[in-house]
C-alpha cells in the first residue's frame, strides 16, 4: 500500500518514482524543489543540480578552448576560465553538503554550546555612555 501511495504521490506532484530519473532540465529541477518533500528527494536534487554544474563546467572549458583557438580576446578566454573553475567549485560543493539533507543534525547540546546558549539568554546588554556622560 505504502509503495503505491508514494507513487501516486510522485505522479501528483511531478516527482520521479524510483524507476525514473530526476529531470535534467535545470527550469525543471527548479520546479522540483517546490515539489520535493522527503529529505531523499532534497538530496537527490542537490546531486542532480551538481552534475548539471559539472555538465556545465565541461561545456564552458569547450568553449573556452575555442576561443583560444580562434584567438578570441583573451579576456574571453580567461573569463570562460574563471567561470569553468567556479562552475566546478559549487558542483564540489552542493556535492559534500547535498547528503545533509538526508540527515538532520541533532542540535548542539555539548556542554559548551549549552553554556553559550545560556549565555546569550541572560546577558544584559550595555550600551555605550551617551557624549554628554563622558567625563574627560
Amino acid at each position: 500500500m505504502t509503495v503505491y501511495a508514494q507513487a501516486l504521490h510522485a505522479a501528483l506532484f511531478g516527482l520521479p518514482t524510483h524507476d525514473e530519473s530526476l529531470p535534467a532540465a535545470l527550469d525543471a529541477l527548479l520546479q522540483a524543489t517546490h515539489t520535493a518533500t522527503t529529505p531523499e528527494q532534497k538530496t537527490a536534487v542537490l546531486r542532480q543540480v551538481a552534475k548539471q554544474l559539472r555538465n556545465a563546467a565541461e561545456i564552458i572549458q569547450r568553449y573556452q578552448y575555442q576561443a583560444r583557438r580562434d584567438r578570441f580576446p583573451a579576456n574571453v578566454a580567461e573569463q570562460l576560465a574563471d567561470a569553468h573553475g567556479q562552475a566546478q567549485q559549487i558542483a564540489q560543493a552542493l556535492g559534500c553538503v547535498a547528503p545533509a539533507f538526508s540527515h538532520r543534525p541533532a542540535p548542539d547540546t555539548t556542554p559548551s554550546a549549552q553554556v553559550a546558549h545560556d549565555r546569550s539568554a541572560t546577558a544584559p546588554v550595555v550600551s555605550p555612555p551617551s557624549p554628554a556622560t563622558r567625563h574627560l
